[in-house]
């Protein structure tokens, strides 16, 4: 949690370090995957209810990453992946971080509920609800699900878009839910193989740290292959088609096959090539979400056009 230290300093802050505090990196994730929520969804929306919704939602994102920021201002500071955020290096106070996520939060629900519908905003509030208190203050701290829990934040930004389209759920939604939910643990349990030093210095509860690193090998494993199963089933469903179903087919494979290179590995052989197969199993994995996204996009773009789909 942040502490009053942050506050004693002297700043000097630049516009971009308030940009730095929305995570640019994960909005754009969620920009992405909400819009195509949105446009997968079998609803046309007015090309400006879309933009400003995405525009909200994406605001929505930083909301929650300023506040993500301040509450873990103490961990950064000594982690090196993280000591050179905003305000461990001393660029933004903490109250500055908080008031800005506290004010863009109630921004982006309010004006995403003016602009698309009430249920969109009801959930956009939600998820900034449980990426900042549910994962950010209870979950990061006290369990190692916290990974694994903690992922339906950044699993629900399609669903957003898919309700701001319609004002529904439906089960397209939740296979898009489901697919971002699955892929979290994989993908950050194969940073935390080559960060696990980060983990322990900042006595966050990591699998890493709590089960040690052969165990979370072999949950990599386990967890790919029920996104492996899950990715490519989605492929016959309403949102998939051939394209989709191609991309699935060869990047599943491709998951798979590192996973399994991860969970053979002891720590002897991954010190020995400097963590070579998790660094890019982690690489693969940072392509693996936008390719399918990609392509649940493109096979909606063509329906209409009686190309996309079966």
């Amino acid at each position: 949690m942040a502490d009053a230290s942050y506050t004693t300093q002297e700043y000097d802050t630049q516009l971009g370090d308030y940009f730095a505090l929305m995570k640019p990196r994960v909005m754009s994730l969620v920009v992405f995957t909400a819009l195509v929520g949105l446009l997968a969804a079998p609803v046309s929306v007015n090309p400006v209810v879309a933009f400003c919704s995405i525009l909200f939602i994406a605001i929505g994102a930083g909301a929650s990453g300023a506040l993500n920021m301040w509450w873990d201002a103490d961990i950064d500071a000594v982690m090196r992946r993280t000591a050179k955020r905003p305000i461990p290096s001393g660029r933004v106070p903490a109250g500055e971080a908080l008031s800005l996520g506290i004010a863009l939060s109630g921004l982006s629900v309010m004006m995403l509920g003016l602009a698309a519908n009430l249920l969109a905003a009801a959930l956009l509030a939600f998820t900034i609800f449980f990426y900042a208190v549910i994962y950010s203050m209870w979950l990061k701290r006290s369990t190692p699900q916290n990974i694994v829990i903690g992922g339906a934040a950044g699993a629900f930004p399609p669903v957003i878009g898919w309700v701001v389209a319609t004002g529904s759920f439906s089960i397209e939604a939740w296979l898009m839910f489901a697919l971002i939910f699955m892929w979290t643990p994989p993908h950050f349990w194969a940073l935390a193989l080559f960060m696990k030093s980060d983990y322990d210095d900042a006595d966050v509860p990591m699998l890493t740290v709590t089960h040690g690193r052969k165990a979370t090998r072999l949950h990599i494993l386990g967890y790919t292959v029920l996104l492996a199963a899950l990715a490519v089933g989605t492929g016959f469903s309403a949102i998939g088609g051939p394209l989709y179903l191609a991309v699935a087919v060869v990047l599943n494979a491709l998951f798979l096959k590192g996973a399994v290179e991860i969970w053979r590995r002891d720590e002897a052989q991954a010190e020995a090539d400097s963590y070579a197969v998790e660094k890019r199993v982690f690489r693969l994995s940072l392509w693996y979400l936008f390719a399918h996204f990609g392509a649940i996009l493109i096979e909606a773009m063509a329906r209409p056009f009686g190309l996309g789909g079966w």
